[in-house]
């Protein structure tokens, strides 16, 4: 299985410098298609439900203190190709928005607003945001 360094890596390739907040909603939303889709998680990382969104620590650890990211040290190669076709799916649709663009839409929608059940606007929490929780949600839509 591939980490969540190599999609990373593989979304950066591919569209080049973005925010590390837009990083993170794009990888979110790869994991959350690939768990409709494909019907498998394409990282193992588990993803926080964050006062600005989703957000997989173990990235946030690597670019916190940078706003923006141009590269990212991991093995696309590692992705194989329906995962690969889900993260060009999910650019081709979610890469034109921006980083605020992604975070609005991200606070409207029930995996991440579920896990942040009892946190105030602002408030730090690091609640998962569960597979099972993000295949219903983008399952039925």
């Amino acid at each position: 299985m591939a980490t969540v360094h190599d999609v990373a890596a593989y979304i950066l390739k591919r569209r080049g410098q973005m925010t590390a907040m837009k990083l993170q909603k794009l990888v979110y939303y790869s994991q959350a298609w690939a768990l409709v889709w494909d019907e498998r998680p394409i990282f193992p990382e588990k993803i926080e439900a964050w006062a600005n969104g989703p957000v997989v620590f173990e990235l946030y650890e690597r670019h916190r203190g940078c706003f923006k990211v141009s590269e990212w040290n991991g093995d696309y190669h590692a992705l194989d190709k329906p995962e690969r076709e889900t993260i060009e799916i999910v650019l081709d649709f979610y890469g034109k928005m921006s980083s605020q663009e992604l975070s609005n839409l991200t606070h409207q929608e029930d995996p991440w607003k579920d896990a942040r059940k009892g946190l105030g606007p602002g408030e730090r929490g690091s609640r998962e945001i569960t597979h099972a929780a993000m295949a219903e949600y983008y399952g039925g839509l």
